[in-house]
């Protein structure tokens, strides 16, 4: 298992591709019951054919070390910082992020605009006033209510596990939750400041936008795409919920390469 010691956290990563001197693709996953797998089986392995891949687990989520804190948006964007400067120091990174990781992307690119060659977010949670109390509601249950709504909530991603698998799962998703401060971290998480995401359309980045039409988290999306002006384009896929990666996920993949190609080639 191939690791990454960065701001002093242990990370599970892989590497697809071959080592290039451009852009680095970093594909970010979900919150609570997901890990790099999601996007490795699904979109990663295309995308490497275009450009250098690297897949990493959030702090506390897969194979990476879960330490008792530091689960907000903008510690999360720290660790992909840290990261990148151990893996692709000195290159700049296309950032693909699914749900909670498509937030980690967008806090990062606010914060370090000239490190970023692209951007595409699907079905993107937006860290504003509201993101944090609503996660946190949800986690903050207990007992069996708790796991009913977790199950319900990441049944797109576990329905296509194994019993054992799903099990696993589980116990890590409970673990994360009463053993870290995961629930408080998000309660108290500052909405992400978008301005300096404006440096990305001066430079012309491409960044793309791709959201379920029945997801719950569309209008958030919709106000992304005007926060960010012109140079984002918004794709609203019909019928589509928030497990857009699994029900649309040769779109997904589409929208992905058009990101990493047009940034490979500026």
């Amino acid at each position: 298992m191939a690791e990454v010691h960065a701001g002093g956290v242990r990370f599970h990563v892989q590497r697809l591709g071959a080592r290039t001197e451009g852009p680095i693709v970093v594909f970010l996953h979900g919150l609570v019951m997901d890990n790099l797998s999601s996007w490795y089986f699904t979109v990663a392995g295309a995308t490497a054919d275009v450009a250098e891949v690297l897949l990493y687990d959030l702090r506390g989520h897969g194979n990476s070390e879960r330490p008792r804190s530091g689960y907000d948006v903008g510690t999360m964007a720290n660790d992909l910082g840290a990261i990148l400067d151990e893996v692709a120091p000195g290159r700049r990174a296309v950032l693909v992020g699914n749900s909670f990781g498509g937030a980690v992307a967008l806090a990062f690119a606010a914060i370090h605009p000239a490190r970023v060659a692209g951007l595409c977010l699907v079905d993107a949670h937006i860290s504003d006033s509201s993101f944090g109390a609503q996660m946190g509601r949800t986690l903050r249950l207990e007992g069996a209510e708790r796991d009913a709504k977790i199950a319900d909530s990441f049944k797109d991603w576990v329905g296509r596990s194994s019993d054992k698998r799903r099990n696993r799962l589980a116990e890590k998703a409970r673990a994360l939750v009463e053993e870290t401060t995961l629930v408080a971290d998000l309660d108290a998480a500052p909405a992400i400041d978008l301005a300096g995401l404006e440096a990305l359309g001066a430079r012309g980045v491409p960044v793309r936008l791709l959201y379920g039409g029945a997801s719950d988290v569309l209008e958030k999306g919709r106000a992304l795409a005007a926060a960010l002006g012109g140079g984002a384009e918004l794709e609203v896929l019909d019928g589509a919920t928030h497990a857009i990666l699994w029900e649309a996920t040769d779109r997904v993949r589409e929208a992905v390469l058009d990101v990493v190609r047009r940034a490979v080639a500026s």
